[in-house]
């Protein structure tokens, strides 16, 4: 039955920062929850986890009141969650525990999970010596020493402890740089194999679009577009074109109105009405006899369809 989100609201006085938001997860994998700054992404994202009172509506897993009691949740906030002076170990096995793990069970899930995320530098340091070869004590790491992006990967680590089955990750690859991006989605991947629910929101589309089957896209407090993320891409149409020549083709191009994106040396991003619009540009290059390179009829990416749908609403609003 999985995750049922039914009719969520919450108002600030007189603001509504969440109207009537719902969606179904219905089988394991990834939901997206995307939106602006203060569309209302993380708040519904506490009210489902219960950590906000809800105005109306009711989260529902398999059937029953969502709580930590009846699943197993694994949560990643989008702020900072760290005590900055204190031991990095001494927090991850206070929260471990908090979430029931044995102590034996919770050490080996921190040393491989902070193998796994490449943090062992900064959980287990290496032992020095000093100038009579003694071994010498080392102070362990806390948060203020690590940067922004390693302090989110130890809060991934500690939202992982308990092996999650429904796993939040609200503004999973903030502060991350490519390598360490690879290192959190290819534990993500691994999740979705395992047969995880996972909610995520951020604002990094490509990076999402690689995981989500389904999204909702909130603007002002409301969901704007939901649905399938495929079944959403199919009625834009295949509109988006990247053409490569061995010539300028701009004539060609113009003849048929059809909207460059961007250009470059012979290369095209180009804007088409649909595959008839599309079809005819080739069949006029291929009838001059000009050699074309790259041909790729492709639709909106989840970047463009936002931008498009936002836009307009934020534009109805003003």
């Amino acid at each position: 039955m999985g995750l049922e989100v039914k009719d969520l609201s919450k108002k600030y006085g007189d603001k509504t920062v969440v109207d009537h938001v719902s969606f179904t997860m219905e089988k394991p994998g990834v939901y997206a929850l995307l939106g602006t700054n203060g569309a209302g992404k993380t708040t519904s994202i506490r009210m489902i986890l219960d950590m906000l009172d809800k105005d109306s509506g009711e989260v529902l897993w398999n059937g029953a009141p969502l709580s930590f009691n009846n699943c197993n949740i694994g949560y990643l906030a989008e702020e900072r969650g760290l005590y900055q002076k204190y031991s990095l170990m001494d927090q991850i096995m206070y929260f471990g525990r908090l979430r029931g793990v044995k102590d034996d069970e919770l050490k080996k899930k921190i040393k491989y999970w902070s193998d796994r995320l490449k943090l062992d530098e900064y959980l287990y340091p290496a032992e020095t010596k000093d100038a009579r070869g003694r071994i010498k004590k080392v102070k362990p790491k806390s948060p203020d020493q690590l940067s922004k992006g390693n302090q989110q990967k130890v809060q991934f680590l500690i939202a992982m402890l308990s092996d999650p089955e429904l796993l939040v990750l609200d503004e999973p690859f903030s502060g991350l740089d490519p390598v360490n991006t690879d290192i959190l989605k290819d534990v993500v991947r691994e999740q979705i194999a395992a047969g995880k629910y996972i909610i995520m929101s951020s604002h990094q589309m490509a990076a999402v679009e690689e995981f989500c089957t389904d999204i909702t896209i909130m603007s002002r407090s409301k969901a704007l577009v939901q649905g399938n993320l495929n079944e959403i891409k199919k009625g834009y149409g295949r509109v988006n074109l990247s053409l490569k020549c061995e010539q300028d083709v701009r004539s060609f191009i113009e003849e048929l109105e059809i909207q460059i994106l961007s250009e470059k040396e012979n290369e095209y991003e180009l804007r088409v009405t649909g595959e008839q619009q599309a079809n005819a540009l080739l069949w006029n290059l291929v009838h001059a006899t000009i050699p074309v390179i790259r041909f790729d009829l492709s639709e909106l990416s989840l970047h463009e369809i936002f931008v498009k749908e936002v836009g307009a609403n934020e534009e109805e609003q003003q």
